[in-house]
């Protein structure tokens, strides 16, 4: 018999948050989050993700044993202000026993049904800036601090519940050698000279706050149009800041301004943690910080986190400037190889940025949906 119990208590979101480290004890692929940061995600005091936004996180029980987890998610700013009657669920993982996907499936409907929700969609997170999707492709490769892996019979699990394809995301990588400056040095320096623009770079993470407001206006305007986007508080934006800004290596933040110093397009990379995070297991202390503090300095390999571009500056050569600073930091640091996504396969724009480049797909992920009118 399966059973399905609520996690209230601390005590019951650490066992939530750990599950998937047994589920995973033999992958090479998975990436562990840091448990910390995953209690604080869904501390309701500390995340103010929940002033606009409900999470209710659910283990499935087995012969007394936890075989499943699942957070039913609904995003308000979505449902209310966009008018999209969605129920969310993420944080899905499951042993391959197809009724336990259901029992947890169930519970998530349930709750969506009782708020007059029209349909299921999952897995995401609360907003943007979460993870996405399942793997139905690329088992073999390895994952990122911002994505969640899963095991292939998860697709199974989904299509027999009566979901189907949402939205598919696509990850790619990119040989530093293959990325050639001829492409964007030239049209950089025009650019800058037409539109009155200038880089900036950073060699301090305290120098890159003053910019992140304007960087997440940014952010919202440059992205609003994608059939995924769900913009985020202003607290939202405060708590993301102090989340990821010390995973940042500042050299790796790329801002380019007008000629009255307001932002119109950034470019954010962070060192491949991947490696670090699995030989942490998800610990900080005693020496999860050395594994973090060397990836940050040492990291061949980059990812591709975040870049926008306002929409009157879209189409004008922005991206070259980007690029051209990039590539001067990456040639400076050895950098290999750069790994982007997931990244929306809708999204022609980005994709059109990196065609010059020799994108190779890794992997490739998609949200599944089901209606519960």
């Amino acid at each position: 018999m399966i059973e399905i119990k609520e996690a209230l208590s601390k005590k019951d979101l650490k066992k939530f948050i750990k599950f998937p480290f047994s589920l995973y004890k033999n992958s090479k692929s998975w990436v562990p989050p840091i448990i910390s940061e995953e209690l604080r995600t869904f501390d309701k005091n500390i995340n103010p993700v929940f002033q606009d936004a409900d999470g209710r996180f659910f283990l499935a029980y087995k012969d007394g044993k936890i075989v499943g987890r699942v957070a039913a998610l609904i995003n308000w700013i979505e449902v209310k202000e966009q008018e999209i009657k969605k129920m969310r669920f993420g944080w899905f993982d499951v042993i391959d026993d197809q009724d336990v996907t259901n029992a947890l499936l169930d519970k998530v409907a349930e709750i969506g049904k009782t708020n007059k929700l029209e349909f299921v969609e999952g897995p995401i997170g609360f907003s943007n800036l979460d993870k996405v999707g399942v793997v139905y492709e690329g088992f073999d490769h390895i994952g990122s601090m911002i994505t969640w892996e899963n095991h292939p019979y998860y697709v199974k699990h989904l299509e027999a519940y009566g979901m189907t394809f949402g939205k598919g995301y696509s990850e790619n990588k990119m040989a530093f050698s293959d990325i050639k400056p001829e492409y964007f040095s030239r049209i950089q320096e025009l650019v800058k000279k037409r539109y009155q623009l200038k880089a900036l770079n950073f060699t301090s993470n305290k120098d890159i706050l003053p910019y992140t407001n304007q960087m997440f206006e940014v952010f919202t305007k440059s992205h609003s149009v994608l059939s995924s986007f769900v913009d985020i508080n202003d607290a939202q934006r405060e708590y993301f800041k102090k989340k990821f800004i010390g995973f940042l290596n500042p050299e790796y933040v790329k801002f380019v301004l007008d000629k009255d110093d307001n932002l119109i397009g950034f470019g954010i990379v962070t060192p491949s943690y991947a490696e670090a995070l699995q030989k942490m297991n998800g610990k900080l202390w005693p020496f999860g910080f050395k594994h973090l503090l060397r990836a940050k300095k040492h990291s061949k390999t980059v990812t591709f986190y975040l870049i926008g571009v306002l929409p009157e500056y879209q189409n004008k050569g922005v991206t070259a400037v980007i690029f051209e600073e990039f590539h001067k930091t990456f040639s400076e640091k050895g950098i290999t190889m750069c790994i982007r996504g997931p990244e929306l396969d809708d999204n022609t724009a980005i994709q059109k940025l990196w065609k010059n480049f020799n994108p190779q797909v890794f992997k490739k992920r998609c949200t599944y949906v089901k209606d519960i009118k």
